[in-house]
């Protein structure tokens, strides 16, 4: 018996040719590598980059300061006053402190002390109104202007100084130091300003004071010179304004 014949199989259906002619492989691998070199050469530089100083061009050359008008013949120094500052005053209507401990001398003794001194001088360091509630200091309905007392060692000697402090009008504070030479009591340094703080560092006393320009203040540093204190330096500081003094800025 004979079978029918298989039927024949479909046609395969040819895969639309790509247009322009295909690459041969060798050129194919060489495009390749052309890429792959290409960024490993850009990674490098960026790497390269990084690491290396880059000038920033030429530096302008420096010039000191040029004297103006140098013909002009300068000021001649201010003649220190006869008793003033360079010379310390005694205090002698104070008791004598044989032991030299100014712990012993009542800082308010010493006040009262100073400021009769200063009257029969016919130099006054303080308005009537002050002096009257320096008076009354031991009258507990009137508000003493005179500060507590602050001992610190400013002349190195291993002794503590006497640091009086009095209130004025106007925010001011007179700054008094003192100490004892032969049982006497001295003032070594009468100073005076509006400060915002008083310190003691390194044997030293400093001021600072608030200035009409935001965020700088003046700083006067009073140093020991082997007879009185004297006024070292005075500087401008500059100090960040408080966010909460910002402009603009709310709370």
């Amino acid at each position: 018996m004979s079978h029918p014949a298989p039927p024949s199989p479909a046609p395969s259906r040819a895969l639309p040719a790509a247009h322009g002619p295909r690459p041969r492989p060798a050129v194919l691998r060489a495009a390749v590598l052309a890429v792959v070199t290409a960024g490993t050469a850009v990674l490098l530089a960026g790497c390269a980059d990084t690491g290396t100083p880059q000038s920033a061009g030429r530096t302008p050359a420096v010039s000191g300061p040029v004297r103006l008008w140098p013909d002009r013949p300068p000021a001649p120094p201010p003649s220190p006053a006869p008793g003033g500052d360079n010379t310390p005053m005694p205090l002698p209507a104070l008791p004598r402190v044989p032991a030299g401990d100014i712990h012993k001398v009542p800082v308010l003794s010493v006040v009262r002390a100073q400021r009769d001194l200063d009257a029969r001088r016919g130099a006054p360091a303080f308005d009537k109104g002050t002096e009257n509630r320096i008076r009354a200091c031991n009258d507990t309905r009137e508000p003493c202007p005179v500060r507590a007392a602050e001992y610190h060692d400013l002349t190195g000697d291993g002794k503590d100084e006497l640091i009086a402090g009095v209130e004025g009008t106007g925010h001011t504070l007179a700054i008094w130091v003192y100490t004892v030479r032969n049982g006497v009591v001295h003032r070594i340094l009468d100073a005076a300003g509006t400060p915002k703080s008083v310190e003691v560092a390194d044997d030293k006393l400093i001021m600072r004071e608030p200035t009409e320009t935001p965020g700088y203040e003046i700083r006067s540093v009073y140093a020991w010179d082997g007879q009185v204190m004297v006024l070292q330096s005075t500087e401008y500081d500059w100090h960040s304004p408080s966010p909460a003094a910002s402009p603009g800025r709310m709370p």
